[in-house]
Parts: structure tokens; sequence; C-alpha cells
């Protein structure tokens, strides 16, 4: 049950990224942000209300807020790298925090995946990595041989490692209460973080927000659905083997290309890449 959870999160984060570049063309990266935190959390309401609310546990709240300290310094952080750096470098070095979060939750909270897990890991964040530099048409070299010399790299890194605690935190938080009241606490100390941070460096862009309330709906709407199935999918595995098997959200960008935009040719030169990712998901499949 959890590889469908986890095939259905990358699937629905394809629209939610989809109705993020819709709103950047108009809007500022803090407003998406603070969109994506805040619109999300009507829809976990209602689910809450739908499913019935539980006791929550002990250290609810403090992992909620843990993980709106964590996410918003991670997308603050990527937001910096990709203005700084080429989006290509980014994008590759960025699927580096699967290897953060394979290690981070072995140590904090006892994940210790089989060895067909940690291949399973491990090829699939090969995989998408060689698929990134691929479709970007750069050595598989260039995004590392960068870090140490490209600023914008050094935020990929931070926020590749603030990334994994906040996977780790939420999850804690959903083990705390249920899938809905655990999505709802986090994000709503996340969007409590943000909103003056988006007042204080794009209030003028607040006055937009009604002109794009559809955008805004979607854009809320998908991210619950990613949100949502993958706490869900983060209560049945291990949260590394979740994020791993979400990486074929690529895959499905790719389709799309494929079918609406004609990409064949780059979709065969990324054959080697998409190979390796589904290898790695079939170990994780028989590693769980």
């Amino acid at each position: 049950m959890w590889l469908g959870l986890a095939l259905a999160a990358a699937l629905f984060q394809v629209l939610r990224n989809t109705a993020m570049k819709r709103l950047g063309h108009a809007l500022d990266e803090y407003i998406n942000v603070w969109g994506r935190f805040t619109f999300l959390l009507p829809f976990a309401l209602a689910t809450g209300v739908l499913t019935g609310w539980p006791m929550l546990q002990p250290g609810f709240f403090a992992w909620c807020l843990a993980f709106g300290v964590c996410q918003t310094l991670s997308t603050l952080a990527l937001s910096k790298a990709l203005k700084l750096a080429e989006i290509s470098l980014v994008t590759a070095l960025w699927k580096v925090s699967l290897l953060i979060l394979l290690g981070m939750a072995w140590v904090t909270i006892a994940e210790k995946p089989n060895a067909l897990g940690v291949a399973g890991v491990l090829l699939s964040a090969v995989g998408v990595y060689l698929l990134n530099v691929t479709r970007a048409r750069i050595s598989p070299w260039a995004p590392l041989a960068v870090l140490f010399t490209d600023r914008g790299q050094r935020y990929t890194l931070l926020a590749a490692c603030f990334y994994a605690p906040s996977v780790i935190t939420i999850k804690q938080a959903i083990l705390a209460s249920n899938t809905a009241a655990g999505t709802l606490g986090a994000y709503t100390a996340a969007s409590l973080i943000m909103t003056p941070l988006a007042l204080t460096t794009s209030a003028r862009h607040f006055r937009a927000v009604p002109r794009h309330w559809k955008e805004f709906v979607a854009l809320g709407l998908f991210a619950a659905l990613t949100t949502m199935s993958q706490g869900k999918a983060y209560t049945l595995t291990l949260s590394s083997y979740v994020d791993a098997v979400k990486q074929i959200e690529i895959l499905f960008a790719m389709v799309v290309g494929v079918m609406w935009f004609g990409e064949a040719q780059r979709v065969r030169a990324s054959a080697l890449g998409a190979i390796v990712m589904l290898a790695g998901m079939v170990l994780l499949a028989l590693a769980s």
C-alpha cells in the first residue's frame, strides 16, 4: 500500500509544481511558498473533519514547530540557490537530500533499512541524478565540481540538509496524531513562520492574491494531496523509501513532455537514468 501512496504523491507533486510554475510567472517565490503552505490548510482541515480527530500524543506540537522551521529554511535556501546558480546544477545536487535523509533517519529515529533497501535508495538517487544531468546536457561531475566554488550550490546543499529533518519531523507529527492532524499542525506552523517573511519581502504581491485565487486553490489542493499521500506512506514504511519512490515524478514530467511538447529525443537520451531509477524502485518494493 505504501508504494501506491508514494506513487500517487509523486503524481500530485508534478501537478503541484505545475500550479506553482503558473503562479511564478505573475508572483514572486515568497508568495508562491506562502500560498503552498497556507492554501493547503483548508483541505487538511476538511480531511480531519471527515476522518475524525485523534488524541494528540506528547511531542506533537514540538514536532510541528520543528517541521515549520526546517521546511521554511529548506525552501528559502533552495529559492536562494535557484537565484544564484544554474537550475540544472541545483536540480541535480538537490537529489543528495535522499542520501542525507537515509543517514539522518537511521541515526535519529532508528529507521534501519535492510541491504535491499539501502541499494534501492542509492540506485534511485543515482538514477534521478543521471536523469537530471542528462536532460540538462551537462557533465555528471559538474554539480559536484562547483560545490565549493559556487555560492548557489552551497545553498543547495544547505537546503538538502534542512529538507531531511523536515521529513523526519512531519512523520513524527503524523505518528503522534494522524495524517490529517499532522499535516494541519505542521503546515500551520510553517505558514505562521512564512507569513511575516512574505509580508516583509513581498507585501505588494499580496494585493494580487485575490486575482489568482483559482491558481492558489489548485496549488493548495495538490499540495494537500501530495503531503497527505506521502504522510500516510511514511506511517507504513521507512521515510527514505517513500522519498526515493517519489523521485519517479521526473518520469511523470517526462511523459507530459512527450505527450504535450514533443520531447521524445530528450527522453531517449535519459533512458539510462530512468532504468537505474526504476531498478532502485524494484529493490525498494522487494525490501519492504
